[in-house]
């Protein structure tokens, strides 16, 4: 019987020896590591990497406070949307669409506090203030319940919430879009069409 199991146990010494080789095997000597590839936002099931449009605002620093105007009326601000600036999508941009969603909000789905599509591709800045009464697209529902901007107003010692305030270039104008389009159908129609995406972040906390 003893017999028996040596043949086994070599052949499964074998096996074990050539996996640690191939899990020690070191990068030959000036062979080059590729970067992680960046995190995109909003990027849709299938769409694949896209290109980083590089966005900017005067009105805070990404990653860290937002002014306090900023907020939603009823805590302690006047909401006032951020200007923001991007650099432009790929030739083949058809529209922007402006989103800002707070994935830290206590509701188990985050929350919408932007919605806005169609802006014409052409536009690669905004005015602070045009969250509210945008010069160009079409403003979708935030989780207000409004359309436009809505601003922070994070539960009181609930720390820090992280605001992506995301640009993304589309290779379309999205059309038959509900005038109540809310974040998570836009998401959803945007698929296949994100050719260009940014994300601005902003903080907040009561």
């Amino acid at each position: 019987m003893s017999r028996f199991w040596f043949p086994i146990l070599a052949v499964a010494a074998a096996l074990v020896s050539a996996a640690g080789c191939t899990g020690s095997k070191s990068t030959p000597a000036g062979t080059a590591t590729v970067a992680p590839t960046p995190t995109v936002t909003l990027r849709a099931p299938g769409t694949g990497v896209v290109p980083v449009l590089t966005v900017t605002s005067g009105a805070f620093a990404t990653g860290t406070l937002m002014p306090p105007a900023e907020a939603q009326i009823g805590c302690g601000g006047t909401n006032l949307s951020p200007d923001l600036a991007w650099t432009a999508g790929p030739a083949a941009t058809k529209s922007y669409v402006v989103t800002e969603f707070d994935p830290d909000a206590p509701t188990g789905s985050g929350f919408w506090h932007w919605v806005w599509f169609n802006i014409p591709p052409t536009t690669t800045s905004i005015l602070g203030g045009a969250g509210t009464a945008p010069p160009s697209g079409t403003s979708g529902l935030n989780d207000y319940g409004s359309l436009g901007y809505g601003g922070p107003c994070p539960p009181v010692g609930d720390g820090a919430h992280h605001y992506h305030f995301t640009i993304s270039a589309l290779d379309t104008v999205l059309t038959g879009m509900p005038a109540n389009t809310t974040g998570a159908y836009l998401t959803f129609n945007m698929g296949g069409h994100i050719i260009a995406q940014g994300t601005y972040i902003g903080l907040f906390a009561r």
